[in-house]
């Protein structure tokens, strides 16, 4: 995967020319190599000194400079972009952040919904780049709520066994039980028409990705929602699933059985995730006022989740062994920091996004949504 290491703000005016016009009804939005002439220059008053140089499309005779590559365009602090996303990632709840920079809450709160939408885009633009997926697939579902506990979420994650790469992100959205969702018998549970189609959306990229290698081998827990899910072609004939239900556990402390055993070592890989998510970010805890607000913002710092997981956390915290589940992929050749992962600003007409992921940056899918009522968005 092609990215660049430095900020398109560190090239020298005299060495930067636009990839391509960022007018979307122009004809060179998505060719590069597109024609521009040097158009004069400006100042930002955060940088007196520096001069932003400007430039003029050849096709649509627009204007546009070097700052609107960049992913701190119209920021009065651009240097706080890229500390909101390591405060984010290190248990900071957004007035943690605006305290310790001496901004205000709205602030941090705006910057963290850009740094959602850029890794929705960045995340897309990775898989896309993805080797044929030749390992198998664990998802499970990571339970949260949106704004109160009968308002529940889940968020499906696939995980790859031998990689640790998060593939693929997908909400859930249901009424809450009112109880801990660990602890309900989903066993037991009819199908939830929410999760079936989650776990289809899912289903639907990862085989996108196999190419003509063998039917994809997910593994999952034993909830019934995997089987209603996986039915109908074209997934009955892309699809083997293999199932490691829940069993019983006893008291804390007493000897797991081979079937508990057997289960874990199957979703260590979705399980290790889930246990970062709820200690690294304030949202995700159990009883936290860091909760999120709207189902948008939540599956935002989800993808962010994605993009630290995949190209900046090393696979395992013990063990000496610090690459990153993208350079298991191929993706990269050593671990990002966060100046590079915002080097460059993602254009959503330059990324071709499905219908589920497009919902999800234009904050459009629980837009027409009542309260308490639940509808297919996909």
């Amino acid at each position: 995967m092609r990215w660049p290491i430095h900020p398109v703000e560190s090239v020298r005016p005299s060495r930067f020319r636009p990839p391509f016009c960022p007018w979307p009804e122009c004809t060179a939005h998505r060719r590069r190599g597109a024609g521009f002439h040097r158009h004069g220059f400006y100042v930002k008053p955060s940088r007196p000194g520096s001069r932003i140089p400007r430039f003029l499309c050849l096709d649509c005779r627009r204007t546009c400079s070097r700052q609107t590559f960049s992913t701190t365009y119209y920021l009065k602090r651009p240097g706080l972009l890229v500390t909101t996303a390591a405060g984010l990632v290190a248990c900071s709840a957004h007035r943690q952040i605006a305290r310790s920079f001496g901004c205000a809450k709205t602030s941090v709160t705006r910057m963290a919904e850009r740094l959602g939408r850029h890794a929705i885009l960045l995340h897309a633009l990775a898989v896309r780049h993805v080797a044929p997926i030749d390992e198998r697939v664990v998802h499970d579902h990571f339970e949260t709520f949106i704004a109160r506990q009968d308002h529940g979420l889940g968020i499906g994650t696939a995980v790859g066994s031998r990689s640790r790469f998060l593939y693929d992100v997908d909400p859930a959205l249901h009424r809450g039980s009112g109880r801990r969702p660990d602890r309900i018998e989903r066993e037991a549970a009819p199908p939830a028409r929410s999760y079936v189609w989650s776990i289809r959306r899912s289903f639907l990229r990862l085989t996108a990705r196999i190419g003509d290698a063998a039917p994809l081998a997910c593994v999952v827990d034993g909830r019934k929602d995997y089987l209603a899910a996986v039915k109908q072609d074209p997934l009955a004939r892309s699809t083997r699933l293999q199932v490691f239900p829940n069993p019983k556990r006893g008291p804390k402390g007493t000897p797991r059985s081979p079937e508990a055993l057997a289960r874990d070592r199957a979703m260590a890989p979705v399980d290790q995730l889930h246990q970062l998510w709820r200690h690294t970010f304030a949202d995700a805890k159990r009883e936290t006022l860091a909760f999120g607000r709207r189902l948008e913002s939540i599956l935002g710092r989800a993808h962010l989740i994605a993009v630290w997981r995949n190209f900046i956390k090393g696979r395992s915290e013990r063990r000496p062994d610090r690459s990153t589940p993208a350079m298991h992929v191929g993706l990269a050749t050593g671990p990002w920091r966060w100046r590079r992962i915002l080097s460059r600003r993602l254009l959503f007409d330059r990324i071709d996004l499905d219908r589920a992921r497009a919902r999800l940056y234009r904050k459009a899918w629980t837009e027409k949504l009542p309260p308490l009522r639940l509808a297919h968005a996909g």
